[in-house]
Protein backbone atom coordinates (compact mmCIF):
# COMPACT_ATOMS: atom_id res chain seq x y z
CA UNK A 1 0.00 0.00 0.00
CA UNK A 2 1.15 3.79 -0.94
CA UNK A 3 2.35 5.23 2.23
CA UNK A 4 0.56 8.59 1.04
CA UNK A 5 -1.22 8.64 -2.11
CA UNK A 6 -1.79 12.10 -4.01
CA UNK A 7 -5.05 13.48 -2.94
CA UNK A 8 -5.25 15.03 -6.26
CA UNK A 9 -4.32 11.69 -8.05
CA UNK A 10 -6.26 10.34 -10.94
CA UNK A 11 -9.73 9.02 -10.76
CA UNK A 12 -11.13 6.06 -12.27
CA UNK A 13 -14.67 5.60 -11.07
CA UNK A 14 -16.75 2.48 -10.57
CA UNK A 15 -20.10 2.07 -11.37
CA UNK A 16 -23.29 2.13 -8.72
CA UNK A 17 -24.04 -1.41 -10.71
CA UNK A 18 -20.39 -2.19 -9.48
CA UNK A 19 -20.03 -1.09 -5.97
CA UNK A 20 -23.69 -3.25 -5.17
CA UNK A 21 -22.51 -6.33 -6.59
CA UNK A 22 -19.43 -5.34 -4.37
CA UNK A 23 -21.35 -4.42 -1.17
CA UNK A 24 -23.94 -7.32 -1.74
CA UNK A 25 -24.47 -9.18 1.61
CA UNK A 26 -23.21 -5.87 3.70
CA UNK A 27 -25.76 -4.96 6.59
CA UNK A 28 -24.08 -1.44 6.35
CA UNK A 29 -26.89 1.50 5.50
CA UNK A 30 -25.00 3.13 2.21
CA UNK A 31 -26.31 5.00 -0.90
CA UNK A 32 -25.48 6.71 -3.91
CA UNK A 33 -24.90 10.15 -3.51
CA UNK A 34 -24.11 13.73 -5.11
CA UNK A 35 -24.26 14.63 -8.94
CA UNK A 36 -24.53 10.56 -9.88
CA UNK A 37 -27.67 9.97 -7.63
CA UNK A 38 -29.23 13.26 -9.90
CA UNK A 39 -28.06 11.17 -12.91
CA UNK A 40 -29.77 7.79 -11.99
CA UNK A 41 -32.90 9.91 -10.75
CA UNK A 42 -32.90 11.67 -14.47
CA UNK A 43 -32.52 8.61 -16.10
CA UNK A 44 -29.44 10.31 -18.03
CA UNK A 45 -26.03 11.54 -18.05
CA UNK A 46 -26.55 15.58 -16.61
CA UNK A 47 -23.02 16.51 -17.60
CA UNK A 48 -19.69 14.52 -16.91
CA UNK A 49 -18.85 13.63 -13.32
CA UNK A 50 -15.15 14.02 -11.84
CA UNK A 51 -16.34 10.93 -9.21
CA UNK A 52 -18.55 8.56 -7.54
CA UNK A 53 -19.73 9.54 -4.00
CA UNK A 54 -21.66 7.30 -1.44
CA UNK A 55 -23.03 8.60 1.46
CA UNK A 56 -23.54 6.44 4.86
CA UNK A 57 -23.75 7.60 8.72
CA UNK A 58 -21.03 7.05 11.60
CA UNK A 59 -22.48 3.86 13.37
CA UNK A 60 -22.42 2.47 9.56
CA UNK A 61 -19.03 3.89 8.46
CA UNK A 62 -16.76 0.55 9.93
CA UNK A 63 -18.82 -1.94 8.32
CA UNK A 64 -19.21 -0.28 4.79
CA UNK A 65 -15.13 -0.09 4.74
CA UNK A 66 -15.21 -3.88 6.03
CA UNK A 67 -17.14 -4.80 2.79
CA UNK A 68 -14.68 -3.12 0.10
CA UNK A 69 -12.89 -5.47 -2.11
CA UNK A 70 -9.48 -6.36 -0.40
CA UNK A 71 -7.33 -4.31 -3.02
CA UNK A 72 -9.05 -1.26 -1.94
CA UNK A 73 -7.79 0.94 0.50
CA UNK A 74 -9.44 3.58 2.69
CA UNK A 75 -7.76 7.12 3.53
CA UNK A 76 -9.69 9.29 6.15
CA UNK A 77 -9.68 13.18 5.44
CA UNK A 78 -9.42 14.59 9.05
CA UNK A 79 -8.45 17.87 10.09
CA UNK A 80 -7.20 19.32 6.92
CA UNK A 81 -4.87 15.78 6.48
CA UNK A 82 -5.13 12.34 4.21
CA UNK A 83 -4.71 9.99 6.88
CA UNK A 84 -5.07 5.83 6.26
CA UNK A 85 -8.59 4.84 7.77
CA UNK A 86 -6.97 2.52 10.25
CA UNK A 87 -5.13 5.54 11.98
CA UNK A 88 -7.62 7.19 12.51
CA UNK A 89 -9.54 7.69 16.20
CA UNK A 90 -13.00 5.91 16.19
CA UNK A 91 -14.31 8.74 17.94
CA UNK A 92 -12.81 11.28 15.35
CA UNK A 93 -15.28 13.31 13.42
CA UNK A 94 -14.61 12.56 9.99
CA UNK A 95 -16.40 13.98 7.27
CA UNK A 96 -15.10 11.97 4.20
CA UNK A 97 -13.28 8.99 3.32
CA UNK A 98 -11.52 8.72 -0.14
CA UNK A 99 -11.25 4.78 -1.26
CA UNK A 100 -8.37 3.99 -3.72
CA UNK A 101 -7.59 0.77 -5.93
CA UNK A 102 -4.20 -0.17 -4.92
CA UNK A 103 -4.47 -2.41 -8.37
CA UNK A 104 -4.81 0.73 -10.27
CA UNK A 105 -3.28 3.54 -8.36
CA UNK A 106 -6.14 5.35 -8.90
CA UNK A 107 -9.18 6.84 -6.19
CA UNK A 108 -12.43 5.17 -6.83
CA UNK A 109 -15.04 6.35 -4.39
CA UNK A 110 -15.67 9.29 -2.26
CA UNK A 111 -17.47 8.33 1.60
CA UNK A 112 -19.41 11.15 2.69
CA UNK A 113 -20.08 10.89 6.51
CA UNK A 114 -23.51 12.18 6.96
CA UNK A 115 -26.16 12.48 9.81
CA UNK A 116 -29.20 9.76 11.07
CA UNK A 117 -31.26 8.11 13.14
CA UNK A 118 -32.98 4.73 13.22
CA UNK A 119 -35.54 6.63 11.65
CA UNK A 120 -34.39 9.17 9.77
CA UNK A 121 -32.22 11.08 7.93
CA UNK A 122 -30.15 14.55 9.33
CA UNK A 123 -28.90 17.03 7.96
CA UNK A 124 -25.15 17.53 8.78
CA UNK A 125 -24.85 20.86 8.45
CA UNK A 126 -28.30 21.87 10.38
CA UNK A 127 -30.19 18.67 11.93
CA UNK A 128 -33.59 20.48 12.17
CA UNK A 129 -33.64 19.18 8.23
CA UNK A 130 -34.74 15.66 8.51
CA UNK A 131 -36.20 13.06 6.32
CA UNK A 132 -37.58 9.24 6.90
CA UNK A 133 -35.13 7.09 5.74
CA UNK A 134 -38.02 5.56 3.04
CA UNK A 135 -37.66 9.47 1.66
CA UNK A 136 -34.35 10.18 2.04
CA UNK A 137 -33.08 7.08 0.22
CA UNK A 138 -34.96 5.35 -2.82
CA UNK A 139 -34.37 2.45 -4.73
CA UNK A 140 -33.48 2.89 -8.25
CA UNK A 141 -33.03 -0.55 -10.85
CA UNK A 142 -32.08 -2.41 -7.16
CA UNK A 143 -29.29 0.92 -6.42
CA UNK A 144 -29.95 2.63 -3.23
CA UNK A 145 -30.05 6.16 -4.31
CA UNK A 146 -29.97 9.46 -2.29
CA UNK A 147 -33.33 11.24 -3.17
CA UNK A 148 -32.76 14.27 -5.58
CA UNK A 149 -34.54 16.89 -3.16
CA UNK A 150 -31.61 16.08 -1.09
CA UNK A 151 -28.88 16.27 -2.84
CA UNK A 152 -30.16 19.99 -3.91
CA UNK A 153 -30.18 20.86 -0.71
CA UNK A 154 -26.27 19.84 -0.02
CA UNK A 155 -25.81 21.97 -3.41
CA UNK A 156 -27.58 25.15 -2.75
CA UNK A 157 -24.99 26.62 0.21
CA UNK A 158 -22.59 27.62 -2.57
CA UNK A 159 -24.21 27.09 -6.11
CA UNK A 160 -21.80 26.38 -8.83
CA UNK A 161 -22.60 26.98 -12.51
CA UNK A 162 -22.29 23.35 -12.76
CA UNK A 163 -24.64 23.15 -9.99
CA UNK A 164 -27.10 25.23 -11.21
CA UNK A 165 -26.92 22.84 -14.14
CA UNK A 166 -27.95 19.75 -12.23
CA UNK A 167 -30.79 21.88 -10.49
CA UNK A 168 -31.83 23.08 -14.09
CA UNK A 169 -31.97 19.67 -15.34
CA UNK A 170 -33.49 17.80 -11.80
CA UNK A 171 -36.18 20.35 -10.62
CA UNK A 172 -38.72 19.95 -13.10
CA UNK A 173 -38.59 16.07 -12.97
CA UNK A 174 -39.54 16.39 -8.76
CA UNK A 175 -43.25 15.33 -7.57
CA UNK A 176 -45.00 17.76 -5.57
CA UNK A 177 -44.31 16.94 -2.15
CA UNK A 178 -40.03 16.51 -3.17
CA UNK A 179 -40.64 20.16 -4.68
CA UNK A 180 -42.50 21.70 -1.32
CA UNK A 181 -39.74 19.99 0.47
CA UNK A 182 -36.95 20.99 -0.89
CA UNK A 183 -38.14 24.73 -1.40
CA UNK A 184 -38.60 24.70 3.02
CA UNK A 185 -35.11 23.42 3.37
CA UNK A 186 -33.84 26.56 0.96
CA UNK A 187 -35.82 29.52 2.41
CA UNK A 188 -34.83 28.03 6.45
CA UNK A 189 -31.78 26.33 6.05
CA UNK A 190 -29.90 28.52 2.85
CA UNK A 191 -31.90 31.90 3.20
CA UNK A 192 -29.51 32.91 1.37
CA UNK A 193 -28.54 30.87 -1.22
CA UNK A 194 -28.71 32.27 -4.56
CA UNK A 195 -31.42 29.34 -5.58
CA UNK A 196 -33.67 31.04 -2.47
CA UNK A 197 -34.68 34.12 -4.36
CA UNK A 198 -37.15 32.37 -7.26
CA UNK A 199 -38.86 30.39 -3.94
CA UNK A 200 -38.91 33.75 -2.07
CA UNK A 201 -40.11 35.55 -5.07
CA UNK A 202 -41.89 33.84 -7.80
CA UNK A 203 -43.13 36.79 -9.78
CA UNK A 204 -40.15 37.05 -10.82
CA UNK A 205 -39.23 34.06 -12.91
CA UNK A 206 -36.18 36.24 -14.51
CA UNK A 207 -33.93 35.87 -11.12
CA UNK A 208 -33.65 32.21 -11.66
CA UNK A 209 -32.53 29.75 -14.59
CA UNK A 210 -34.89 26.81 -14.39
CA UNK A 211 -38.19 29.02 -14.36
CA UNK A 212 -36.43 31.38 -17.29
CA UNK A 213 -38.31 30.51 -20.40
CA UNK A 214 -36.11 29.38 -23.12
CA UNK A 215 -35.77 31.61 -26.25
Amino acid sequence: MAASPNLDGRWSSTTPRALVDALHGSSARWWISGGVALDLFAGRTIRERPNLDVSTIPPHLPRLIAALPAHWSAWAVHEGALRPWTDVSTDADVQAVLIRDEHEATWVVRINVEDGTDAAWLYRRDPRLQLPWERAVREIDGIPVGAPEVQLVWKALRPRPQDDEDKDAVLPLLDADARAWWERAILSIHPHSSWSIPVRTPRFPAKSSWNRSSR
